[in-house]
């Protein structure tokens, strides 16, 4: 069995040598067989140069375009029997890896994402805020009939079916809601389980709260309507 691990990286200089350290350190826990890929959306920082100073995967889209299109690139090139999502800024823990991919081992899940709203703690929203998300979360429930706590994660894990079963057409940050929606659409088992997610110490998140929740609500609605 072979898991493919895509990180999209837009100007993450400061935290991408991290984040593939750590997830290195997490999959030779796991005891799989790996391919780390990381896409570089075109950052204009040294994002691309820290990534290849790796020894894993490093492709760079032409032209900075958005993370949907980022992480369909990485879902071309990826080959693994299961694929891992999780974002390059520091907010997601690689050392939860496991904890993310065991509903699929115990095959109780096709699709499971990691909830920062599932922990006791409080959170705060790296993107959009937690009523946003909860707008998201019913109108997804609405459509498919599927309770989800945090259906923008980008911390996920899927069986490589998942994927090959769906069109994906997002090129920016409604790619999880686009990929959610076909996924619950198409009968797939879908879980949540609880992460820690820290607020990014560097940088400064690119979401735009009207511009990209408008894109969200409408790519859930056109994911509803028009299926895979």
């Amino acid at each position: 069995m072979l898991l493919s691990i895509i990180i999209p990286v837009y100007n993450e200089e400061l935290t991408i040598g991290n984040i593939i350290n750590r997830t290195k350190e997490a999959t030779q826990q796991l005891g799989l067989e790996t391919e780390i890929i990381v896409v570089d959306d075109r950052s204009h920082d040294k994002s691309l140069l820290v990534a290849c100073k790796h020894d894993v995967k490093v492709y760079t889209l032409k032209e900075h375009l958005g993370k949907g299109y980022a992480l369909r690139a990485g879902f071309a090139k990826a080959k693994g029997d299961l694929i891992v999502t999780i974002d390059s800024d520091g907010s997601h823990w690689p050392e939860e890896l496991h904890e993310v991919l065991a509903p699929v081992f115990c095959d109780q899940a096709d699709l499971v994402i990691g909830s920062r709203y599932m922990n006791r703690k409080r959170v705060e929203a790296r993107k959009l805020n937690k009523f946003g998300v909860q707008i998201f979360n019913s109108l997804i429930q609405l459509f498919t009939g599927i309770a989800i706590t945090d259906s923008q994660s980008g911390y996920r894990a899927m069986k490589r079916e998942v994927l090959m079963m769906q069109q994906l057409k997002s090129g920016e940050y409604e790619i999880e809601s686009e990929m959610l929606v076909k996924a619950a659409k198409a009968g797939y088992r879908i879980a949540e389980v609880p992460i820690t997610f820290e607020q990014r110490t560097y940088g400064r998140s690119g979401v735009d709260p009207m511009i990209d929740g408008s894109k969200i609500l409408f790519s859930i609605i056109m994911a509803y309507l028009k299926g895979n």
